[in-house]
């Protein structure tokens, strides 16, 4: 049995890179145009959720939404999440209508294909480079300058122990919130490091629930009030993990 199990994930782990490529090459002359300049990222968005629809019904996922608040049209919003599977990227770009920008670690630009258009529309941050991180912050203003929202995962990566069940969170996602006065939309991804974690042998098809919080406000907020804030989000996240916990037992 146990033997089966491994061949199972074996082929679907590679199916996932499958997946992944195959509305890449479907889409890819229109792909291509969107990311000729920045004025088309808002085409390329829509393109993207396309493609990450495709990969969580083409890998047996689906997802449940809890909408505690909904984000408004043409607004500027800083999302964050737990962040524990390449999932999450999928997840996120499948329920939020609104554009956004995702602020990502560079070592995802290895990827074929995928790499190519995430290195492209994506904010990379090499976590060892603080001349790096000064760069994030001046692209990351420049795109809500241009009307986007940006995405963070602000634990800075998935914790090597997988029974952490939220890491501490990094800074810069409140920083930027805080410098835009932008709204912060708490996100909770309560089954995704069941459903594909970064394990190799683990993981199956079924629901992924998400849980959109209500929003916290950063207006008259100032730079001193940055971790009072981060601990904040922390917290309403870490409580909504908690609550999902509590129903699974």
């Amino acid at each position: 049995m146990k033997g089966i199990k491994i061949v199972f994930w074996i082929l679907w782990r590679i199916w996932f890179y499958v997946v992944m490529a195959i509305p890449i090459l479907i889409m890819l002359p229109f792909l291509l145009i969107s990311i000729i300049s920045e004025s088309g990222y808002p085409y390329f968005f829509k393109m993207a959720r396309i493609w990450a629809k495709f990969i969580l019904f083409g890998m047996g996922f689906y997802y449940l939404v809890e909408r505690q608040q909904k984000l408004e049209k043409g607004k500027s919003y800083m999302i964050v999440a737990n962040h524990t599977s390449m999932t999450d990227i999928m997840l996120t770009l499948a329920v939020v209508r609104n554009p956004f920008v995702f602020v990502g670690k560079k070592e995802l630009v290895k990827i074929p294909l995928f790499g190519f258009f995430y290195k492209r529309t994506c904010i990379l941050v090499d976590r060892n480079s603080s001349r790096s991180k000064n760069e994030v912050f001046k692209r990351a203003q420049s795109r809500l300058n241009q009307g986007l929202s940006i995405c963070i995962f602000p634990e800075g990566g998935v914790p090597n122990d997988e029974s952490i069940l939220l890491d501490e969170f990094k800074d810069g996602a409140f920083r930027l919130a805080i410098d835009h006065q932008i709204p912060i939309v708490p996100i909770v991804y309560p089954d995704n490091k069941e459903r594909f974690s970064y394990t190799f042998l683990s993981g199956s098809p079924g629901k992924m629930r998400v849980k959109i919080l209500p929003f916290i406000e950063t207006k008259g907020l100032t730079g001193e009030s940055r971790k009072e804030l981060r601990d904040k989000v922390r917290q309403v996240i870490y409580k909504g993990l908690l609550e999902f916990q509590k129903v699974k037992n």
